[in-house]
This record gives C-alpha cells, structure tokens and sequence, in this order.
C-alpha cells in the first residue's frame, strides 16, 4: 500500500475508492443519450475500473447513476446487465448507492422525467439488493442511502426514515461514512431546491441527523463536477463522473467550454476519488481517468497523489491573482433549469491546489475583508493551508481591524514600499508583529531610480521585490535600532530571464549574510507586458528547477506568480493550470515533484544543501544532488520528443564514467520506469544513479 504520510494524519490504515456517475449503456459505443460522448461511457467505465483495481482499495462505493437509460425504458435491464458485466472485474467488494438514473428522479413538477416509484425501487432491490444498507469495514462504518426516495411519499421513505435514524443512534461513536447520490446540497445548505439538490423538508431531516451524529465525511454525485464543503463538521464531498461533464456548469470557468459538444466532453473533468483512511482522519483524492477508453495498465509504475494535507514539506507556495472564491449564477438554459438561474461556487481552484500538494497560498489583503473569501481561508487553515497577504503601504483601518478581529488566518504579511518609505513604516510594523504574531517581510515597489539594479527601463508598470545587487540597502534597513522587531525579512525577485537555481542560491546567501529569512518570488511571467510566455516545455523546466532546489534546501520557500494562467491583460503567461483548472504541464511538475521527493528521493528533502546547473548538453540542462551515496539528477529537456531510454546515455561526463542510472521519474506524467524504459519523456526528468560496479 503506497501511499504519503502528512504531519497529524497518523498512519493510514486502509483506502477505499467511490466511483460516480458511470452512465453504462446496454451497448457498447451505443447511447440513448443525444450527446455522442454517452457512447463512450461504457469503455470509460472499464478504465475507470481498471485504475481503481491497480490502487488496490479495500474497497469500493458506487454512489449512484449506474446506468443511462431510465427504469421504464425497455433498455434499462440490459443496460444493468452490462453494469455488471464491466464491474465484476473489481476485486474489491463493491457497494451502491442508487441514483436518479437507477430508480427515477426525484418529485418535481417541472422536468419531464419519470419520477422514483415503488416499483422502480423493488426493481432495484431485484437486480442489484437493498437501495439503502450500512456495512462496518476496518474499524469503520459506512451508510449507503437512496437519496431520490426523501419526499416521495412512498413506503420506501418512511421505511428507509426509520431505519436510518436507528442506524446512525446505534452506530454512535463509530467512524462513519456516509454515501448518497443527490448532495444534500452544492454549496449552501439554504439554496434554492434545484435539479442537483434534495429538496426540503427532507433536507433538513437529513441534515439534522448529519448535525447530531456528525459523521467523518459525505460522498455524492449527480452534478458531475466537484465541491467541497465542511457541514458541522462532517467533510462534504461532490464527485464527478467517469462518462461525461454537465456542461451546464461550464459557466463556472472564463474560457470557452473545453471538449466537444460545448463542454461535456471536457475529459480532464472525469475521475474517480482515492479515500486514504488514516489513524486521525482521511484524505480524498481526486484521480483524473481524463476519459481513456483502454483499461490496459501503463508501462512501469506511477507515483503516488499527492494532496496538501499530507505534503507538509511543501516549500513552494503559489500566487493566487484570479479570485478563487468565485459564487455566480449559472444560466438557465433548458437543459435541467429553465425558470431560475442557479446561484454555486466554484471550487475548481481548490481541487487544483490540493491535487498539486501546494500549502503556502499568496493572496492580496482585501481577501480578508470579503466575508465569504474569509470563510473559505477559514476552511482551508483548518486544512493546513498558510496564507501570506500582500498589501501596499502599511495597513490601516478596516484593513488592520480585519487582521486584529480574523488573527490566525494570515501567517506572514508582505507589505510593499517604496524604499524611501521604509524606515518610517517600522514602528507600526512592530506593533502588529508583536500584537498579531505575523511574520512580516518587506518588498521594495521598483521605481524609475532602481533601474540601476537591474537593468530595466521606466514604464507604467509594476514590479517589486529586491534583487541581489541591494544588499546594502537591505543590511541599512536591519541597522535601525527597532528593525528586527518590525521586519523578519525581504522579499526577493527572481526575473524570468534569471534560473532559478542561480536566484534561489542568491537567496540563501542573502538570508546567512543578513541574518534574516529571504522569500524569492519565482516569475512565471516575463519583464515585457506585451510578450505572451505560453511554452508548456520552458514553463515546465522553470518549475521543476526552482521546485527541486527548493525542495533539497533545508528551510527554504518560495512563491510563484502565478498558479493560474493569465491569459489577457498585461504580461500574459501560462500558470500550473489553465482558465478551467485542468492542469498544465507545469502543474503536473509540481505534483510529480511533491510525490518523488516524498517517495522515490525522500532522502533528498530538504536535508542538502541545493542543486547547481552541471551542464548543458544541447538538448537540455542537468542538475545534480547527493545524498546517501546515490545521485539524483534533473534533466530539464530543451528538444521536443526526448526517448527516456537515451537519458541514461547523456549523462554529464563527470559522473558517466563512475555512476550508473537505475530509474527514471517522468515529471510529466508522474511515471517512474527502468532507465532503458521505451517511450517517449513527457517533461522533465529525475534519474537516480549509484555507482559503478568495480568492472
């Protein structure tokens, strides 16, 4: 069982897997659905189910839509049947939940589908058992409703009513888990009844029942895309599907829709969940399928998810520009809602972050005067995350009664000034260091005298942060008598056109000669605000150098601008993920990197001294680290179409005649392979190497 350990969580005892919205058709490559992306859900299906048998869970839990057609359609027990078929390849025992899809929606008087019945449930109980069922596995009890039956009136309400309430009261005081198919709610437990929704009053049955018992986690699906949410303490999860996207939530992103069919064949939005059980709670992780329709395993292995709860050595934090709490109204189009428009969150960007294993959270200060931006710092502290709010000049008024009254939402405050302004900002920076108990870093706002620094140009546009040259302007500032008690330290910029190796060495000198902590702020984007810099491969490299020095640095961090493209206005870039939030290559990177450090080269973190360029070879550059006897190279391609297997027969000339390389981690695709595995390399590369055998 090949899972990373995060700080508090305590061993993991077991994992299990939940699968949504599998939408199987009784044939293959056929749909009754008038979108042709239906027709690939049953080969989606096998995949999905052949990655979740390769993660090896304990077990496995269906919340729901097995099946397409609906139950009075004629197709609907082939369609079970097929279910069946592409599911008894799981060697987990497998346990539903029954959806809409599976007994019939639930009562409404404005969609034209078929409502749940009587005899739609008995006929699910025929074919597949009891639509509502707990079960106690490893230590911990698990509860499986049928959430389309709440407000039906039906007997199997007040049947499964009774029942519930008796199972949770005897169950009191066990780890439980909970699994329905409609969410209780997306995002507000007050919104609006919706398609996506159970409605009241049975809502707040359940919700009361959720309130008294409290268990650890909820697990729904039905709306196809994912939020996240915490109710009274019980972690809310919404999951995708491993079919298609709803493309009515193609709303939530500021690109057009992705895939075919205007979104719905969106396919880094399907996947599955991982749910690592450990001795003082849980971590869930989203596994994209990105819709492969071949089960066949890959070549070699892969590097186990990462997730920011359990990756405490996470020294990269990540600017977060665009808003990240973002609630908007998705438009009523005909599909699922005609009459009202309905009001979510989107909660893409958490699932990014989390899946990316990033911590340290950049956000300007004017976050902490948003009341529902300030609930989800909230959430996301209690998570492990640590907020630095950047703010130009020293804060005051509402701002400062904001960091008084929310203390403990923000670790560190970066306050940027122009330098002829610093020495007077001390004294009200000691105030709130010591009264907040921040950690306060000052970054310099460059203007037209700075030039001389660094080579730039006067324009209109903004830069900030020191460079190396102005170390004595640093020094000056840390003299003043009071400084060390207003300031822990500066922020640093390392401009695109500088390695970040080169830079994030230059910080650590800085930091031993200055007694003080240096934050490099690692530029994704360039010096000109009209040079758009979307290079996959070179925003890839730029990540996994300034990640692998970070990495192997005892006590460093730093920040890269930005982790979301910034694809209009000034100084366009690409970021970790696109406008969608599905992952770029640098995103990959910096998962890939979290888990090989935490895995494969954990010997290597944060324990050497950093990294240093040993050669560039024509068709990329190398990087070297040791530890233990072993090293550890970076290969950062400059070529299109690298083969892994002539990695092993570039090695830098000081080390091939002495070293052999015994395995090569793809930073691209997080695969880990022998050195002479074929394919082709999807970014950037680990080798590790020993030495030679005495010939």
């Amino acid at each position: 069982m090949h899972a990373l350990k995060g700080e508090g969580f305590g061993p993991l005892l077991f994992r299990f897997a939940v699968i949504a919205d599998t939408h199987v058709n009784p044939e293959d490559g056929r749909s009754s659905s008038p979108f042709a992306t239906n027709a690939l859900a049953n080969e989606r299906g096998r995949s999905a189910i052949a990655d979740i048998d390769r993660h090896d869970p304990l077990l496995v839990v269906h919340v729901g839509d097995l099946v397409h057609p609906v139950p009075e359609l004629p197709s609907f027990e082939p369609a079970c049947e097929r279910f069946r078929e592409i599911a008894s390849t799981l060697r987990a025992p497998l346990y539903l939940a029954a959806g809409n899809h599976d007994v019939g929606d639930k009562a409404v008087d404005w969609m034209p589908a078929g409502t749940v019945t009587q005899a739609a449930v008995d006929n699910y109980r025929r074919l597949f058992g009891p639509d509502f069922h707990s079960f106690d596995a490893a230590g911990c009890h698990f509860i499986v409703i049928d959430a389309q039956v709440i407000n039906s009136g039906l007997p199997a309400e007040a049947e499964q009513r009774a029942w519930l309430e008796e199972d949770f009261a005897l169950n009191r005081g066990k780890r439980t888990f909970f699994f329905t198919h409609y969410p209780p709610f997306v995002c507000d437990r007050h919104e609006a009844s919706t398609y996506d929704n159970i409605d009241e009053p049975g809502r707040s049955w359940l919700l009361d029942l959720l309130q008294r018992y409290r268990p650890e986690a909820l697990f729904a699906g039905h709306v196809h895309h994912q939020w996240y949410d915490i109710f009274e303490g019980t972690e809310c999860y919404i999951l995708p599907s491993t079919a298609f996207v709803r493309q009515d939530y193609t709303e939530l992103f500021k690109l057009p829709p992705g895939g075919p069919e205007h979104g719905r064949d969106e396919s880094p939005k399907l996947g599955w969940y991982l749910v690592d059980v450990h001795a003082n709670g849980h971590v869930a992780h989203f596994m994209r399928t990105d819709g492969r329709l071949d089960a066949t395993a890959p070549a070699g292995t892969s590097l186990p998810p990462v997730h920011s709860r359990t990756n405490p050595h996470a020294p990269a934090g990540v600017d977060l520009r665009h808003p990240w709490v973002e609630w908007m109204d998705i438009a009523a189009t005909g599909g699922v809602q005609e009459f009202e428009r309905k009001r979510t969150r989107n909660d893409y960007p958490l699932v990014a972050l989390w899946e990316a294993g990033v911590r340290r959270l950049r956000v300007p200060l004017q976050d902490l005067l948003d009341t529902q931006v300030r609930t989800r710092m909230s959430l996301l502290c209690r998570l492990g995350h640590r907020f630095t709010a950047c703010v130009f000049g020293v804060p005051g008024g509402a701002a400062t009664a904001a960091l008084y009254e929310h203390r403990g939402l923000v670790e560190t405050l970066e306050v940027v000034l122009p330098w002829r302004d610093a020495e007077a900002a001390l004294p009200r920076l000691a105030r709130l260091r010591a009264d907040l108990g921040l950690r306060v870093l000052l970054s310099k706002l460059r203007l037209h005298e700075d030039a001389k620094y660094d080579g730039s140009t006067f324009n209109h546009f903004i830069n900030h942060g020191f460079v190396a040259a102005e170390i004595e302007q640093m020094q000056a500032l840390l003299a003043v008598p009071g400084a060390r008690a207003a300031v822990d330290g500066y922020v640093m910029r390392i401009p695109r056109g500088q390695p970040p190796a080169d830079g994030i060495a230059q910080a650590r000198r800085l930091a031993a000669t200055l007694d003080a902590t240096i934050v490099p702020h690692v530029r994704l984007a360039g010096d000109d605000p009209a040079t758009p810099l979307f290079d996959e491969r070179a925003n890839g490299n730029r990540v996994a150098e300034a990640m692998f020095c970070a990495l192997a640095g005892a006590g460093t961090e730093l920040f890269f601008d930005t982790f979301v493209d910034v694809d209009r206005g000034y100084f366009p870039h690409g970021g970790f993920v696109d406008r969608r939030f599905d992952p770029r290559l640098a995103g990959r990177v910096m998962r890939h990197l979290h888990a090989a450090f935490a895995t494969e080269a954990a010997p290597l973190c944060g324990a050497a001294a950093g990294a240093a360029a040993v050669l560039d070879d024509g068709a990329g550059r190398w990087l070297c680290l040791q530890s233990a006897g072993a090293h550890w190279l970076l290969f950062l391609p400059t070529v299109p179409s690298m083969p892994l297997a002539s990695l092993a027969g570039r090695l830098p000339p000081a080390l091939a005649g002495t070293a052999r390389a015994t395995c090569v981690i793809d930073l691209g695709s997080g695969t880990v392979a022998m050195a002479d595995a074929a394919g082709l390399l999807q970014g950037p590369a680990l080798l590790k190497l020993v030495s030679r055998d005495p010939a």
